[in-house]
């Protein structure tokens, strides 16, 4: 299965690394942990912790754990929808959204509505 992950092309990066550092860190001769991190380029540190978490959790222990914070409160499809809306509706006696009249239309606050265009550097239009 590990080597599997280093060699697919559609393994996420990271996956193939922590991939690698196990198979690197395999094998009756147990390298030093200074070499494996040296031919892999990564600090000695990264090569404990996966070396650790593979050992401590097999498979399981190379997959991301969740990130912090809290997820996101809107859906990739309410993002879509501003966004379509912005760019291909036009209103009725108006020559452009407004961020009240965006909020409006598609149910969100107008703070988040300004963060959406905001983050893909929409005008109104």
């Amino acid at each position: 299965m590990l080597e599997r992950w280093t060699r697919r092309a559609n393994s996420a990066q990271a996956l193939a690394l922590r991939a690698r550092v196990v198979l690197a860190c395999a094998g009756p001769d147990l390298p030093p942990i200074v070499q494996v991190a040296r031919e892999l380029r990564i600090s000695a540190d990264t090569v404990r912790k996966w070396r650790r978490r593979f050992l401590a959790e097999r498979l399981e222990g190379l997959a991301d754990e969740p990130r912090p914070g809290r997820p996101p409160t809107i859906s990739v499809d309410q993002v879509e929808a501003v966004v379509a809306a912005t760019l291909e509706e036009l209103l009725k006696n108006a020559t452009h959204w407004s961020r009240k009249s965006m909020a409006e239309h598609s149910g969100l606050s107008k703070s988040t509505v300004g963060r959406i265009w905001r983050k893909f550097q929409l005008k109104r239009t």
